[in-house]
């Protein structure tokens, strides 16, 4: 993966059902502390709602985690359909939480489903959806005699060069796609005879 969808920042929405109130939030997150975090705030800004439910989902080492919380609404019916939009906004990086006030009328399990499904919605249209680039950011050392086919690898692969330091070797620090790294590492072996070394440094 070399790129994902996420949300810029922060969007609310707010819908009633049978005198009960649902107030959706999206926010962005980088980590499961920043969830945790958010989570945590929601919980004590909103302590006098029935729920406060919440899905996300993260990318992380390139694995894309997802989970979601009912909690105390019918399995199901409230964290699941949460994430289920935030799938299908195809986005990442992205907390979804839902906090309900208790009208005093039972929503039943379809009528759940379909209120925290359209609040979670409302929320994502009221956003702004972007693209985040991924770069691997790579360590490149190489002695002097394979300096120019070493560069030419560098550039044939489109690598973007961010750094380059002379010692009895050349050490260049670079980014690249994730997919493009394999192939930039056989390229350049061929290229040095394998007398170049890579480091990935994140």
């Amino acid at each position: 993966m070399d790129a994902y969808r996420t949300i810029a920042g922060s969007a609310d929405a707010r819908i009633t059902r049978k005198r009960s109130r649902f107030l959706a939030f999206v926010e962005p997150v980088r980590s499961m502390l920043d969830v945790e975090e958010r989570l945590s705030d929601a919980k004590r800004t909103y302590h006098d709602a029935r729920h406060v439910c919440s899905a996300y989902r993260l990318l992380v080492d390139d694995q894309i985690v997802e989970l979601s919380d009912d909690n105390g609404e019918p399995h199901g019916s409230a964290g699941l359909p949460m994430l289920q939009q935030l799938e299908k906004a195809d986005v990442l990086n992205v907390l979804a939480v839902v906090v309900r006030y208790f009208g005093g009328v039972k929503l039943g399990v379809g009528g759940l489903v379909r209120a925290y499904s359209d609040a979670v919605a409302a929320a994502i249209e009221a956003s702004r959806t972007v693209v985040r680039t991924l770069e691997t950011t790579l360590r490149v050392s190489f002695p002097p005699a394979v300096h120019g086919p070493a560069m030419a690898a560098l550039h044939r692969v489109g690598a973007h060069v961010y750094r380059i330091e002379y010692d009895d070797v050349a050490h260049v620090r670079i980014g690249l796609p994730p997919s493009g790294v394999a192939a930039f590492m056989e390229t350049l072996a061929e290229n040095t005879g394998g007398q170049a070394t890579v480091e990935v440094i994140a």
